[in-house]
């Protein structure tokens, strides 16, 4: 493992402990040329699980589009890095327990969206009016007035 400070490729192991769920290991590690302590994580990668576009295309399920889609929406939001990183896991977690070798892109915004609501509804409107593809003020007005409500945005 690679210290991302210095780049050195040795470092120890400090802690040891399961994440959320037992299906991933958190280690907390510590660089053994500048000491700077830093954190890992590791998930059980399902190989060949495909994504079917909305236009019917396929490509290799990607957890880094997932990552970069969830880290824009919260982008400068006052969540903490790692409930960010649970909410990528929980997401990626679910998606591979409800489907076997493809999982529709609709599902993936759908199951987004419906974690990001719980956790920020700013970062859930950011997403939604990406994915959702709002064409003017008044969708946008609706889906928040849903938030509003207690309901989920449409």
């Amino acid at each position: 493992m690679f210290c991302p400070r210095c780049n050195h490729e040795d470092t120890k192991v400090l802690e040891t402990r399961l994440g959320k769920g037992n299906h991933s290991i958190r280690r907390r590690r510590e660089c053994l040329a500048c000491a700077h302590r830093f954190s890992t994580i590791e998930e059980i990668v399902r190989e060949g699980l495909a994504v079917v576009k909305r236009n019917g295309a396929r490509e290799e399920f990607d957890m880094g589009k997932i990552a970069a889609g969830i880290r824009k929406a919260t982008d400068k939001r006052p969540i903490e890095v790692e409930r960010i990183n649970l909410l990528i896991s929980e997401v990626v977690e679910g998606l591979q327990a409800k489907f076997e070798d493809e999982v529709p892109s609709s599902a993936i915004g759908e199951e987004i969206m419906a974690k990001l609501q719980g956790v920020d509804q700013i970062a859930y409107v950011r997403y939604a009016s990406v994915y959702r593809e709002f064409r003017d003020i008044e969708e946008l007005a609706k889906a928040i007035e849903q938030l509003r409500k207690g309901g989920k945005a449409k």
